[in-house]
């Protein structure tokens, strides 16, 4: 059986990939009932996927509270998990089904829709959450000069910067998986790094800021202790969000930099890409709950779309 060792064979692109890891008897034999149920794991998210962000970006749409370029960002991303669950899930159940039904035409170039389409959405995704960390970060050290430096019209400048990135970077599939892995790991690395150094900054700041209200209790008021809170929960907010992404796609990372670097393809690693995808997946749908639960605004806003539509 062959090796798929990227390290090693430079050219492997992702048609080559797509055949050694799924569309192929040897591999899929014997788990065509593990891909079935995935398949119909993969249809239900899809739905669930869909209705909620489909309801979080009317909410979103609804919402004035919200400082708008903060509200551009939050948008973007509930419009990654509406395409995950609009074109990526159901892809993902034709990929399965094809395989199962053993027609490999179809299964090869439904996995490379799939990863192309995936890997720029979680991307956008990624580098959205990012962007959430640092504008948080922004919105407490400038102060004032906030609504002056992060304007609506730079939040589309960034938003559409992403979506190029990514779509360049899915695009190396195409002619080296060797580096669109390794481009993939440094893309990862640059976000965990910077929101980590963004959340760290907040809460030293928060910290800082609190040790001299306590010393100065007399100059505090109202307004600035309602302004705290606001702030808070939006930090809280944007931290549910990353860490429900890490612990989605922390499986996925690991299995895929373990195969880049050595593994031979078995259908115990094609059922374990599969499961792993699905987890993925699963963030999409996570997502809508968080906003609603995590989100005031957003949740009440969320209310009132679902019995307009009740009532109509």
């Amino acid at each position: 059986m062959a090796t798929v060792n990227v390290s090693e064979d430079g050219k492997q692109n992702i048609f080559t990939t797509a055949e050694l890891l799924y569309c192929s008897s040897d591999i899929t034999a014997g788990i065509h009932d593990q891909f079935t149920a995935l398949a119909v794991l993969n249809a239900f998210l899809s739905i669930t996927t869909f209705l909620g962000n489909v309801l979080i970006l009317a909410a979103l749409r609804k919402e004035s509270s919200l400082h708008p370029p903060s509200k551009v960002l939050l948008s973007n991303l509930a419009t990654t998990d509406l395409c995950v669950g609009l074109i990526v899930e159901p892809q993902a159940v034709i990929f399965l089904m094809s395989a199962v039904n053993e027609n490999w035409e179809i299964c090869r170039y439904a996995v490379v829709v799939l990863f192309i389409t995936g890997i720029t959405l979680c991307s956008v995704s990624l580098l959205t959450l990012t962007a959430i960390s640092v504008d948080r970060l922004l919105a407490l050290l400038l102060g004032l000069r906030y609504r002056q430096v992060v304007t609506l019209k730079r939040a589309y400048l960034i938003v559409v910067t992403f979506w190029a990135v990514s779509t360049i970077f899915s695009a190396m599939q195409f002619f080296n998986i060797f580096i669109a892995l390794w481009c993939g790991i440094i893309l990862i690395l640059f976000c965990l790094v910077t929101s980590t150094f963004c959340y760290t900054k907040i809460f030293l700041t928060l910290r800082h800021n609190q040790n001299q209200v306590q010393e100065h209790v007399h100059q505090t008021n109202q307004t600035n202790q309602l302004n705290i809170a606001r702030y808070r929960k939006a930090v809280s907010t944007a931290l549910c969000l990353k860490f429900t992404l890490l612990a989605c796609y922390l499986p996925q990372v690991i299995l895929a930099t373990l195969l880049g670097i050595h593994a031979e393809p078995f259908s115990s690693v094609s059922l374990a890409f599969g499961f792993t995808t699905a987890l993925v997946f699963v963030s999409s749908s996570l997502n809508p709950i968080l906003y609603c639960w995590k989100i005031e605004e957003v949740r009440q806003a969320v209310k009132d779309t679902i019995i307009e539509v009740l009532c109509c």
